[in-house]
Parts: structure tokens; sequence; C-alpha cells
């Protein structure tokens, strides 16, 4: 039975704070803080738990081999030798945000009926740019059951971000549904992460039908206001689009489009003048989860700074005692993880399928989500600063503490 399965990145032993991420506001606002890579790890493993107690199907990937010494000799140098930006982009441990990882299309809306996943190629960031080969290694052993068809990158320089910038409407998960691909446009102090010619790339590959496929720009306004990915300030799930008034290029013609495609869409904007664009942004109001519960109806798995922006959470009070679609909000700590500019669903990739054709590995439950942290506990750095990237003796930690999880995941072919 298809059904959706939340993935979500563990949180790697090299999680710090070098602001690499230009245009991400939360990123470079926190360069050169000290970070605890102990704590972040945690707060997400507390994430998944929350999430399996709603009822709701959960996976994970592990973290990256950090620092990534042949990404440095590619370049000539190694991590003990690199110049300083050269060493933070090898030691980033970005990957955890599992919404960068791949574009899903679920298998019914496949021309072949399978479940079709594009890995990233992250090629404007440097330090993301290199994630792919191990995020890919991991996809395909995960996702190696003939149910699913794994791409490898779409070639630079055409920018794909993954499913960061995708969405998808449909009346049940199990269904056929419309696709969204949101790109941007390059020329402001901020790059367009997502290019249109590798959305349209990945829609192709991924065999979909273009009458049920749109591809909508995403505003510069918000690109400029450090909405570097739409799930900034949009968020969909089956028939609902959460989205912020400022979240498209040409808002009447974006809805006008969506509502053409899939007629019982249910459109909740959030006004500017209730919400001002800088508010959403600080809160990642739309980074929440968009689910639907077991029970019936859905609720927002929210970050628990938008609870602290009053703008935000007044808004949000009010919309859940009306009559909408969706019902529940539901704040979760993710502070180290939000400080770095990822909330709760830059954490997660939507993954429809037969849970019984995934790798069983990758699923979590209670008694290995206990085996998890019980190795970060054990292993993870409680703390980074900037200087400790040139530790030897933390690059030897590190790399430990990841084999460590490996060993206790039995997943040591990724090491």
């Amino acid at each position: 039975m298809l059904t959706e399965i939340n993935f979500d990145g563990i949180i790697g032993p090299t999680h710090n704070y070098a602001g690499l991420s230009r245009g991400n506001i939360a990123s470079a606002s926190h360069a050169g803080d000290v970070s605890q890579p102990r704590a972040a790890a945690l707060q997400g493993i507390e994430k998944m738990r929350h999430n399996l107690a709603l009822g709701l199907p959960q996976g994970f990937f592990v973290p990256l081999d950090r620092p990534d010494a042949p990404w440095l000799a590619q370049l000539g140098t190694s991590p003990e030798a690199a110049e300083g930006h050269l060493r933070a982009q090898a030691w980033s441990a970005s990957s955890m945000w599992a919404a960068n990882a791949a574009t899903v299309s679920p298998a019914p809306d496949c021309a072949d009926g399978k479940c079709h996943l594009t890995v990233a190629n992250l090629v404007t960031m440097p330090h993301r740019s290199h994630e792919w080969p191990g995020t890919l290694a991991q996809l395909r052993l995960a996702f190696a059951h003939p149910a699913f068809a794994v791409h490898a990158p779409i070639p630079a320089p055409f920018g794909d971000e993954g499913a960061a910038n995708h969405m998808r409407l449909c009346s049940g998960h199990d269904g056929a549904g419309v696709e969204i691909f949101v790109y941007g446009v390059g020329g402001g102090r901020f790059p367009a992460r997502q290019h249109l010619d590798a959305s349209k790339a990945v829609a192709r590959n991924h065999r979909l039908d273009p009458a049920r496929t749109l591809f909508i720009r995403q505003s510069d306004t918000a690109i400029q206001g450090g909405a570097f990915h739409n799930d900034v300030v949009a968020v969909a799930n089956e028939h609902v689009l959460f989205t912020h008034e400022t979240a498209f290029e040409d808002r009447e013609a974006a809805h006008a489009e969506i509502r053409a495609a899939f007629p019982a869409v249910e459109i909740v904007e959030v006004p500017a003048s209730a919400v001002s664009l800088p508010d959403a942004i600080r809160s990642y109001l739309f980074n929440a989860q968009l689910v639907s519960l077991p029970e019936g109806g859905m609720a927002l798995v929210l970050p628990t700074e938008a609870r602290e922006t009053p703008a935000v959470w007044s808004w949000l009070e009010e919309m859940i005692v009306g009559n909408g679609p969706i019902r529940r909000l539901l704040p979760v700590d993710v502070r180290q993880s939000m400080a770095n500019g990822g909330g709760p669903a830059c954490l997660r990739l939507r993954v429809v399928a037969d849970p019984a054709t995934v790798d069983p590995r990758f699923i979590a439950d209670e008694e290995k989500l206990d085996r998890i942290a019980q190795v970060v506990a054990a292993h993870w750095p409680e703390a980074i600063a900037p200087a400790d990237l040139a530790s030897t003796a933390l690059m030897a930690d590190v790399r430990k503490a990841r084999a460590a999880l490996l060993d206790a995941l039995d997943l040591a072919e990724l090491g």
C-alpha cells in the first residue's frame, strides 16, 4: 500500500556554523558561532519520535563522510592543508537537510508506474555541490527495489536543489497528482538556486504527464528577501497549498494555473499585511511539515520560533479556529538546525511508496531511534567552534562517530 514516508537527515557530527549559504539569512547571521552537534542530532531524533507518535511513517538518511578529503584532493589540497574557506566547505554537514537530497515523483504520476527520484546536484553552493555522490549511494541502497527508479543528477550548470523547490497536489498520497516545480531567475544580490531547465529535465526523466506538470516562477522579492528555496514561503499537502502572498512572481497567474490543473485545490494564503515576509522567513512558518494525520485532518509541524514570533502565532491561532483544512499546530524544537537556516521541512524528504519496498535499515522505529540516540550521545562532539575545523584530533573523532553510527545501523557499506 502506498503511503507517504518522511525521510529525515540525521544531523552529522561535523554540524558547524560557517555561514556558507549565501542568501540564507539565518546561516549568515550565525556565522562563527559555536555549534552543538550532539544537541542538534538529538533534536532531530526527537522530531522523528514526535512524528512517529502521530502515526506517521518515518525513515532517515545517515550523515555523509566529512570532512570530504577526496573532494579537497581534486582541488589539490587536504583537510589539514586547505585554506579556511575550502576547509569549511569540506566539513559541511548540510546533507542533514534531506529536502535537498532529491526530487521525488510518486509512482501514480509517472508513465512507467515507478516512483522516480533524481538526486539534486546542488551546484550553486560549493559546500553542497559535492554532496550528491554520497547521497546517491544512499538513495540507490534505500530504494533498490524495482518499484523505484533512481536517477543521477542533472548536469551542471543547471542548478537543481531537490524537493525544496517541488510541490505536489493530489486527492490522496496514493493517487495521481499534479506536480509543481518552482524555479528562480537570477539577477539580484542573492542567487536563484533552482533553474527552469533543471526542473524540466527532472520532469522529463520522471516521465510526468505534461498536462499535470506545472513550472511556476518563485518571486524575486522572496528570493532577495531570504527565501532561498520555495519551501521557505510555500508548502503543499494533498489538496492544500499553504503559501505566503509573496511566494510567486505572478501571484494571480500562478494561482489560476494551479486551480486549472487541480480544481480541488484549497489555497490557504497568508497575507503580507498580517505576516511580513521577514517574519515568515525569520520564523520559518512555511518550512513546516504540513501532514495528513491518520485520524483525519491536517497539522503543521512547526519550529518553536513560529510560536515566538507574535504576528505569526497570532495569525496561526486565528486560522485553526476557523473552518480551514489545517486543524492543529505542533511546535518542535530544532533550534540548532534553524540557526544554520533549516526548519522542520528542510530536514525531511517526502517519499510516497509501499514501506515494504524500502530497505528496512532506513526505516525508523522507537528501538532504532534509541540506538541512534545512544551513538550520538556517546560519539557526537558537544561543541564545535570555527577554529576546531583545523583539528586533526576532531577529524579523527567525527570519522569514528560516523563509523559507529553505520555499524549500529548495519550500513557499513556506506563507509
